[in-house]
């Protein structure tokens, strides 16, 4: 029996020694947050292999150093997980940085009317650009316009007569265009307001006075421009991937992809590992045959999958096209006073794609920025229940501007996990106040409060290229809510610097069921991390924007390292004004990727 017992002894002993692991990496030398309740804070992390090996106090991981094992000083800067993009599209990121900036501060330059046409003409001006058949911009926005209005067509015809213009809205809903794109668009006093859209009018009510909303705009783009061809597509692509790695992402999202676009993602996956994990849905009504193996899994292959799909159901707050139950405070031009903006699908058919996604078992990303719209949400998923029983965290509602206190209260009974966009707080918080919502609806946009009152999880996106993906500008106004004149929307609604985090690393990985293998620093889990240049959870929470990204790490690797891409980002600017480049801007804004996957 001794003999049995040393020998078991001596085989576990020889057994123990054979499986230590000594670490690729060790980072030591900073604040380490691990998001981890049980575990909040380490002296240090090893990483072995991808993933995340140990993490502890100092002394003991490195005992797991040997000499092959790579020492990272974290200099006093601050190690996070990677930021979740909760909602966004990757994709449509690319093709804003092929178009004239037409952001306002702190984003771009563009604060008037003749600002947009100056940056227009300027673009248009470019050798590279000279030559080409259309002029457009990007990011326009009416409520930080000096005018307070969108450009007309007269005033972009004085950007050209001859090509066609196009300015797409910052909230992707709508667009302005000079007489030349109506005309090659076939859009005149007699054409009818498509279904889910509307084409603004002159004082005479019949005349198109270049404003197109939802369909309208989306419409106008086909007989316009010819598609991307596969190489241009994946440029587009990889340039959105890039981009989102600069702002500490370690997983993006294409947010309502095409069948192109979910071609073109899985084909650029095919040729190698993807810089950071993409995770797509495809438009529920035009794009199922991207629902379907080998395109959706549960699995990344080399960092992309199709996760579930996406659903609209109506249009944007800022833009006054979202679907409301109450009138706007100041209805667009021409509209009467009882106006409250108007949905994108009938009940009937909301409720169908509701039910065929649960039917299906996908994860269905719902699209509802007015209170009408989450109203016909919710009724849809209590119609499917009652089919189809509940699902498993298979419904999340995005945006959620305009959700009532109630209606927070049917998230919670229903299981329908809100993504918010408390973005709107700095970028439209004043045009929400004095133009849009106004006085309690203005300040309980994107409830958060309420949700954590009900102790509810929640995440929190930037919905680029509605913004850019700017991972702590999101996390600064979920925490602040504070618009850029200062004003504070909502006060109440804020949340802390730790809940705020956790909106964009371990509850976003929950909202795409990947929190076994992503979202906190915990042994076991991705080694997906970010080096911040300060502690988020102890400086003062209004200087959490001006925080930097110094480095992005995605399973293990550096991906991006703030000083050594700074002469690479001089370079991609270039790239973005080459011949090759300009050709792709001429071709983007018709691709079937941007036309089915517009944001906000």
């Amino acid at each position: 029996m001794k003999k049995t017992l040393l020998a078991l002894s001596l085989c576990l002993s020889t057994s123990a020694l054979a499986q230590t692991e000594f670490a690729d990496s060790i980072y030591v030398g900073g604040d380490i947050i691990t998001v981890n309740d049980q575990q909040p804070t380490v002296e240090a992390l090893a990483v072995k292999e991808g993933t995340i090996l140990a993490v502890g106090d100092k002394a003991d991981i490195l005992k797991l150093k040997d000499n092959n094992t790579q020492m990272v000083d974290l200099a006093g800067n601050t190690l996070i997980p990677g930021f979740i993009d909760a909602h966004g599209h990757v994709f449509n990121t690319g093709i804003q940085a092929l178009s004239a900036n037409l952001l306002a501060p702190p984003d771009g330059n563009v604060t008037a009317i003749a600002g947009v046409q100056d940056a227009l003409k300027a673009w248009a001006k470019l050798p590279q650009n000279a030559q080409l058949d259309v002029i457009m911009g990007f990011g326009y926005d009416d409520s930080q316009l000096k005018e307070q209005r969108h450009p007309t067509r007269q005033e972009l015809d004085a950007v050209a007569k001859d090509v066609p213009v196009i300015i797409i809205h910052q909230s992707g809903h709508l667009a302005a265009v000079n007489t030349k794109a109506l005309e090659l668009a076939g859009l005149t006093a007699e054409s009818k307001d498509p279904s889910g859209g509307k084409i603004r009018r002159e004082k005479d009510g019949e005349t198109p006075n270049g404003v197109l909303e939802e369909t309208a705009f989306f419409g106008l783009l086909i007989p316009l421009f010819s598609k991307l061809d596969a190489q241009d597509n994946e440029i587009i692509f990889n340039a959105g991937v890039e981009l989102y790695s600069r702002f500490g992402y370690t997983t993006a999202q294409e947010g309502r992809a095409s069948n192109d676009a979910v071609t073109t993602m899985y084909n650029a996956a095919k040729k190698g590992k993807l810089l950071i994990d993409v995770a797509a849905y495809p438009d529920i009504q035009i794009a199922q045959d991207s629902l379907k193996p080998p395109y959706y899994s549960k699995e990344y292959m080399n960092g992309f999958r199709v996760a579930g799909a996406k659903l609209n159901l109506d249009g944007s707050p800022q833009g006054k096209t979202a679907w409301l139950t109450k009138p706007y405070l100041v209805p667009p031009e021409g509209l009467d006073a009882d106006y409250t903006g108007y949905p994108s699908l009938s009940d009937e058919k909301a409720a169908g794609y509701i039910a065929l996604a649960q039917q299906n078992g996908w994860q269905l990303l719902t699209h509802v920025n007015g209170d009408a719209a989450i109203d016909q949400l919710i009724k849809g998923v209590k119609a499917s229940e009652a089919k189809h029983g509940v699902p498993d965290r298979g419904f999340v509602a995005i945006h959620g501007q305009t959700t009532r206190k109630d209606q927070v209260k049917s998230f919670k009974e229903l299981g329908i996990f809100p993504s918010f966009f408390p973005m709107h707080t700095f970028y439209w918080g004043d045009w929400h106040m004095d133009s849009v919502l106004g006085g309690e609806r203005a300040q309980n946009i994107s409830p958060t409060g309420w949700a954590r009152e009900l102790d509810m999880i929640f995440t929190s996106h930037h919905d680029s290229p509605v913004a850019l993906p700017n991972s702590l500008r999101v996390y600064s106004a979920t925490v602040n809510r504070v618009s850029r004149t200062g004003r504070e929307i909502g006060p109440e609604q804020r949340v802390s610097a730790l809940e705020g985090l956790k909106a964009q690393t371990l509850w976003a990985a929950i909202q795409y069921k990947e929190e076994a293998n992503k979202g906190s620093l915990e042994p076991g889990k991705l080694a997906d991390m970010v080096i911040l240049s300060d502690n988020p959870l102890t400086i003062k929470p209004e200087d959490i924007a001006d925080l930097e990204v110094l480095t992005t790490i995605k399973e293990g690797r550096t991906i991006y390292q703030k000083d050594k891409h700074e002469d690479e980002a001089t370079a991609n600017a270039q790239c973005i004004q080459s011949e090759r480049c300009s050709k792709i801007a001429t071709k983007a804004m018709a691709s079937a990727n941007l036309l089915h996957s517009h944001p906000q």
